[in-house]
Order: structure tokens, then C-alpha cells, then sequence
């Protein structure tokens, strides 16, 4: 566990995430630290996005920027969970260019709602479970 983040996903770079300045936009971040959350959810915590009874929504995302990459390139992406609470998780995902160099570091919050009516659901079986796989030590 590098850095204490528990999950790691590499991430190649896209042609389209550079801007006219050369380097990946700061939405692109945004966007990968959803799509790390979200495939660790569907993969290991069974979160069905389609037809599942519990969805999480994003009620706050925050990303400090460290340095400049650009494509073409990878990024590692680590991946852990700061707080869990009832129905709500807070992660906290880190960003690292091939020569291992912080590009950037934020947060995502997640509350898990019911489907129909919004309101928060407990968090359990498998998807609370792979959750707390990524609490450090």
C-alpha cells in the first residue's frame, strides 16, 4: 500500500485531455477520480449503475493541483476511503505522473440513496464491504 492509498488503477491519457496550454485540463481530474470510484464500486462492491435499488451521489469534489502532465502518458491512481459513515463515504485519491511525482490530490463524497426517493440507505453487504477494503491499515 504505496502512500497509504489501498487500491491503485493506472489510467492511460487521452489525446482530448490536453488543452490549448498543453497540459491535461483540471476537469480531466475530476473525471478520473470519478471513474476510479466507480469502477472500484461496480467491480468489487457490486454497484449496479442501471437497474440497482441504491445509487451514490456526489454531494462535494475537491482537487489540488501539484504539477503539470500531459499526453502522452499514464497516471496511477490511488485510491482510499477516509470516512465511512452511515450512508455516506468520503475518498481521498491521489494522482502520480510515470516518475511517481504528485500531479494532483482532492476528495469525493458520496452519499447512497435510494433510487426512487433520494433519501440515504445504509451501506452494507458487499458494497459496504468493499468499502472498507480501502480504509488504510
Amino acid at each position: 500500500m504505496v502512500n497509504g492509498y489501498p487500491h491503485w488503477q493506472t489510467v492511460p491519457l487521452r489525446w482530448k485531455d490536453n488543452d490549448v496550454y498543453g497540459h491535461v485540463n483540471n476537469v480531466v481530474h475530476y473525471s478520473l477520480m470519478d471513474t476510479v470510484i466507480n469502477t472500484w464500486l461496480i467491480e468489487q462492491g457490486g454497484l449496479d449503475i442501471e437497474a440497482g435499488e441504491v445509487i451514490g451521489l456526489c454531494v462535494e469534489s475537491h482537487c489540488g493541483y501539484h504539477s503539470s502532465v500531459s499526453f502522452p502518458g499514464t497516471l496511477r491512481v490511488g485510491l482510499r476511503v477516509a470516512h465511512l459513515g452511515k450512508s455516506s463515504v468520503r475518498y481521498e485519491i491521489g494522482m502520480y505522473a510515470a516518475d511517481e511525482s504528485l500531479v494532483a490530490e482532492g476528495h469525493f463524497v458520496h452519499v447512497f440513496v435510494d433510487r426512487e426517493t433520494r433519501r440515504p440507505t445504509p451501506l452494507a453487504g458487499k458494497l459496504r464491504a468493499a468499502l472498507e477494503a480501502l480504509q488504510p491499515g
